[in-house]
């Protein structure tokens, strides 16, 4: 197909020509606009502004200008002036959407000038430029949006890389001297470790890309509330099924800000998170860091709900989880009932409810007398009555010892 080479004109006027005489007055105009419009270039230094700035919104002007001369898209390399200038723009912290509206900005402000002398005779070239003007947008945003994006993640690459290892140091025991020769960064004088499990959101069951995308959305705003605890990055070592994270923190903080954390956690990924806490100076986190995973083992083997847990919410759950010769003596406790799993389930939630024979009875679906019925044939069954406090004590720790040799 042979391109037509008329000239595209508007007001009698070749378009491509008429714009390049006014690059310079529009380019001031653009600069102009976009100081007023987006105040972080308000923030950028004077000559960069009158540099840099006003020199991509030139070549950008006259781009277009070859682009409605030739009546065809921008060719690879007359972009590459704007992909540098969007990496800068990175580097200095310029948010990608404040360059993207820079341009489009820019843009319309191009077409309010080469319009404003359309007659009704210059439709039909009026169109055509206003193609040509999309398909150049379109190409921009494409281009600066990927140089961006490629120098951010470079730059989030080298910005990361002495946080994890700080993290991998600290976790490893390091001396603290050592830690800060080598990795440039000075530990926090105390740290809140967590070890956080974080439930499937229903995306990532999604087919495809989906899946992957919702994996990675579910880390970065994990990412984020852990950040906005302390007002710092915190050093964190995750992926979509959560992981360890350490909370730089000058002070302990109180219990129920750290369950605030969580539940701005959950809501934030949108899934169920179960974690473990624990405070500690440097020197002691890789006793709290292993603390507090097996804590959140344990608080999912015994099928607690979600929420933030510490020691002593699980406390005779982790010692009876510690090697010991107890553990078979006190599983043994509930022999009598192997093989009557109604009996050793209506145990469990009778325990679980703090001996409220209604309420196990709603959470198992039989009637009150029914529960009573099986509480007899248990202590008749063990020789241990669940309903005193003292025997209740025994067969819990039975339980837990049972479910810790099963597991």
């Amino acid at each position: 197909m042979t391109r037509d080479n008329t000239p595209l004109c508007i007001g009698g006027s070749p378009v491509d020509a008429w714009l390049r005489a006014r690059v310079p007055a529009l380019s001031q105009s653009v600069v102009d606009r976009l100081l007023t419009e987006l105040p972080v270039y308000a923030t950028l230094p004077p000559e960069e502004v009158t540099g840099d700035i006003a020199d991509i919104v030139q070549r950008t002007l006259r781009l277009l200008a070859d682009v409605l001369q030739r009546r065809g898209p921008a060719h690879d390399h007359e972009l590459v002036r704007q992909r540098e200038s969007a990496a800068q723009r990175a580097e200095e912290g310029v948010p990608l959407d404040a360059i993207l509206s820079a341009y489009q900005i820019g843009t319309a402000m191009g077409w309010e000038e080469i319009s404003a002398e359309a007659r009704p005779a210059d439709f039909a070239d009026a169109q055509e430029v206003l193609r040509h003007l999309f398909g150049l947008q379109r190409q921009l945003v494409a281009a600066v949006s990927a140089a961006y994006l490629e120098a951010r993640q470079v730059l989030d690459v080298q910005e990361h890389a002495p946080r994890h290892a700080l993290l991998a140091a600290l976790l490893a025991g390091d001396p603290l001297e050592h830690i800060a020769r080598r990795t440039g960064l000075r530990p926090a004088p105390r740290y809140v470790a967590m070890t956080l499990h974080v439930a499937p959101h229903p995306d990532e069951d999604s087919p495809g890309p989906r899946s992957r995308i919702a994996a990675r959305r579910k880390i970065r705003r994990l990412q984020t509330a852990l950040n906005g605890f302390a007002g710092e990055p915190a050093l964190t070592a995750l992926d979509a099924g959560g992981g360890t994270a350490l909370l730089p923190v000058v002070e302990e903080p109180a219990w129920a800000a750290l369950c605030g954390l969580i539940a701005r956690t959950e809501t934030a990924v949108g899934a169920p998170v179960t974690a473990a806490a624990a405070g500690a100076a440097p020197e002691g986190l890789p006793a709290a860091v292993a603390q507090t995973a097996d804590i959140v083992e344990l608080v999912r083997r015994t099928d607690r709900p979600p929420g933030l847990y510490r020691l002593a919410d699980v406390l005779l759950d982790y010692q009876l989880s510690r090697p010991s010769e107890a553990l078979t003596g006190l599983a043994e406790l509930l022999g009598p009932l192997a093989g009557r799993p109604e009996l050793l389930h209506t145990l469990e939630t009778y325990l679980a409810r703090d001996l409220d024979r209604r309420g196990t009875a709603a959470a198992l679906h039989v009637h009150p007398n029914t529960v009573d019925y099986r509480i007899r044939r248990i202590a008749l069954l063990t020789g241990l009555h669940p309903t005193t406090p003292a025997d209740a004590r025994r067969l819990s720790a039975a339980l837990v010892a049972r479910r810790t040799l099963r597991a």
